[in-house]
């Protein structure tokens, strides 16, 4: 039984064949139109969504498999019933659960208390899709990802670990630099190795510069107080000609003026929207991994 748990759950030499799979859907998506006939999905969202939900959903179907969606946004999983007893019940009809949780606790449980292949759609730990895309989109840009300098600016977040993971095992070089008490989780600093500061002057010579919201889904921080410690931090075009970076990345949603810049966004460094349409291949290359291995 393979899952996508973590970041830490596929080799190098997967997560390269898995990118380069990606790349092969993008590039021909008529080829793999029926890859997944007769399969079936169920994505479970504890979190509102739009390129999770969009990109999962539309990639079994795009893969010809049927979905189902269970709306859990006011929390009810674990709740009306235990998550053992969800994973087990879905085993009974799906062949891949796709979950985006609170709580990793909860990833965890659903692949530990099924039988079918689980993913990890965002949880509070990891976002693994997210920066699947993510390296797919610095390799169509950078024609490498070996050596890329790429710099995380804000809060130490579920990306920024996710990254750290990835970059770490893929050759990607990474500089962390964040406020003095919003580092990643420490074992993951320890895991990777990366450096982690709050001096902006870290940035100068990275390749691109990647940020996220200061403020992650569910959290209840103070608004001035997150203003007051983020804002030095903020990318701006100041930021990004005095790194030299060449390209600017963000997960989406983006709050312009707070964490970037409208100017910064929206501006031809932007890879934004390469990111957001990379998770759709990502997502077919990962279905297509775990319920159609080769």
């Amino acid at each position: 039984m393979k899952h996508l748990l973590t970041d830490f759950d596929w080799t190098e030499g997967e997560l390269k064949a898995l990118l380069q799979k990606a790349a092969t859907v993008k590039a021909k998506p008529a080829d793999y139109a029926q890859a997944l006939a007769g399969k079936s999905v169920a994505m479970i969202f504890e979190k509102p969504s739009l390129r999770t939900r969009v990109t999962f959903e539309l990639g079994a179907q795009q893969l010809g498999a049927f979905v189902v969606y269970l709306d859990q946004n006011h929390g009810a999983l674990g709740k009306r019933e235990p998550v053992g007893d969800f994973a087990q019940n879905l085993s009974c009809w799906v062949d891949c659960i796709v979950a985006r949780t609170f709580s990793q606790t909860t990833i965890d449980e659903l692949a530990d208390k099924g039988s079918v292949s689980v993913i990890n759609a965002l949880s509070d730990r990891y976002h693994p899709c997210q920066a699947l895309a993510d390296m797919l989109s610095l390799y169509e840009v950078f024609g490498k990802l070996e050596g890329v300098k790429l710099a995380y600016v804000g809060d130490g977040n579920n990306v920024t670990q996710s990254l750290m993971i990835l970059s770490k095992l893929l050759g990607v070089e990474m500089v962390i630099i964040t406020p003095k008490g919003c580092e990643p989780a420490a074992d993951i600093v320890e895991a990777t190795g990366f450096t982690v500061t709050d001096d902006l002057a870290a940035l100068e010579g990275v390749d691109a510069i990647y940020t996220d919201t200061w403020v992650s889904m569910g959290d209840d921080k103070d608004p001035e107080d997150v203003l007051r410690t983020f804002l030095p931090y903020q990318v701006n075009s100041e930021m990004m000609k005095k790194s030299g970076a060449k390209a600017f990345m963000h997960c989406l949603p983006a709050y312009r003026g707070k964490e970037v810049t409208t100017e910064v966004l929206e501006g031809p460094q932007s890879i934004v929207l390469r990111q957001a349409e990379n998770r759709l291949h990502v997502q077919k290359a990962v279905y297509l991994k775990l319920l159609k291995e080769d």
